[in-house]
């Protein structure tokens, strides 16, 4: 295991990678089983995967993905979905914590009430949160990947209809990004893009 600042140090944008390298599901629920430990508003866990690793489904997909041809080589296009209807879920998570006492049932039904409040009608809301928590579970998994000797390449440039319409999503799903997964094929590591220095993005006051 490498140490975090390696981790990130290390960690690159992958945009080809080798073909035919095949990930072990027993591997990827490893990965996964640490990606749920992400942190989301009100522990909702908003976040849904589908890991394609089957040929046609990955074209299709890539079709939605105006044909970039790293989903071709990649070992297998993960597509991170946000669910706008995660407050739903709000007693069964809590419910747990009630029945063994580790939360009172006035701060149980205070907490229910808060997020009811929040989430209840307000699907702006509900949509801006489903990406929020799914971008934090995202990155989490991606540096996941790097640590167990995977490459990751988020995203964004996909027609979100089209991948819901492949895949017979539900429309409190929401798109929010694609990760391809595998092995880079770059012999070196390229260097890495201009960073703006601290002083430029961060202010103390």
């Amino acid at each position: 295991m490498s140490t975090f600042s390696e981790l990130v140090q290390s960690r690159r944008s992958a945009n080809n990678f080798v073909e035919g390298v095949k990930i072990p599901q027993s591997e990827l629920e490893e990965m996964f089983s640490l990606a749920r430990l992400a942190p989301s508003a009100f522990n909702l866990q908003h976040t849904h995967y589908k890991v394609i690793s089957d040929d046609t489904v990955k074209e299709e997909i890539r079709n939605a993905a105006y044909g970039q041809y790293k989903i071709h080589t990649a070992s297998a296009v993960i597509v991170v979905l946000g669910d706008k209807n995660a407050y739903l879920q709000a007693p069964e998570i809590y419910s747990g914590l009630k029945l063994l006492g580790a939360m009172s049932e006035e701060a149980y039904d205070q907490t229910i009430q808060a997020i009811n409040g929040s989430y209840t009608g307000n699907d702006a809301f509900q949509r801006d949160e489903a990406i929020r928590n799914a971008s934090l579970s995202a990155m989490q998994f991606m540096l996941i990947a790097k640590d167990k000797g995977w490459d990751t390449c988020p995203m964004i440039g996909f027609d979100p209809e089209a991948v819901k319409a492949s895949l017979g999503l539900a429309d409190h799903l929401v798109p929010v990004m694609l990760i391809t997964i595998g092995k880079d094929n770059q012999q070196k590591i390229r260097p890495r893009g201009y960073r703006k220095p601290v002083n430029e993005f961060v202010e103390f006051i």
